[in-house]
């Protein structure tokens, strides 16, 4: 899946000595599978970590990998460079960019889901939430289904009007709305 050198391992865990107890790496990808496809490494709180996210385990080291990040990560290398100028942590994700975009012909289901998986969700998943396409009714209105941080979290509303809704509206003209049809239940998984 993914590797690690010692020497980054290292470089981790004396990072992660200096924040609370519990603190772990987290890695995802922005815009996967696009060619603006950037991998991210972040802190990951306890209290951030999803029952979705794939831990990997290192050593004395833990990585959480959203399932959105996850195909995208396959064959990464991260690995720190010390030269003279310093070290420098670098992260190969191959797959980053690999195109898994639908063509003209597939469903608009399909195509509904891989916007949510290209584009939505990795910004979702910087808060440890994600969403899901729960169905396309005969009246074209998306049901969506929220998870993770998003579940129970305060902004829910500015997220599905302001973002999501805007985003898949502009992108399928044929729909009338995004209708939320997550039970939310507030908690320590809500991001607010």
């Amino acid at each position: 899946m993914m590797t690690i050198s010692d020497s980054a391992i290292k470089y981790f865990l004396k990072l992660l000595n200096k924040q609370e107890d519990g603190t772990q790496i987290r890695i995802f990808v922005n815009n996967p599978g696009t060619p603006n496809a950037d991998c991210t490494v972040s802190y990951c709180q306890k209290n951030n970590i999803n029952y979705t996210d794939t831990k990997l385990n290192f050593k004395k080291l833990s990585v959480y990998i959203d399932p959105i990040s996850l195909p995208y990560l396959n064959s990464a290398e991260i690995d720190l460079v010390v030269d003279e100028f310093g070290s420098q942590l670098t992260l190969k994700a191959p797959n980053a960019t690999k195109n898994y975009k639908t063509s003209k012909n597939t469903s608009i289901y399909t195509q509904i889901e891989s916007l949510l998986n290209t584009q939505i969700n990795p910004r979702l998943a910087v808060h440890g939430g994600y969403v899901s396409l729960v169905e396309i009714t005969d009246e074209n209105y998306v049901i969506l289904k929220f998870g993770g941080g998003c579940n129970g979290c305060s902004m829910i509303n500015v997220t599905l009007k302001d973002s999501v809704e805007k985003e898949i509206l502009l992108a399928f003209p044929i729909l009338k709305g995004v209708i939320d049809n997550t039970e939310h239940l507030r908690g320590k998984h809500s991001y607010f």
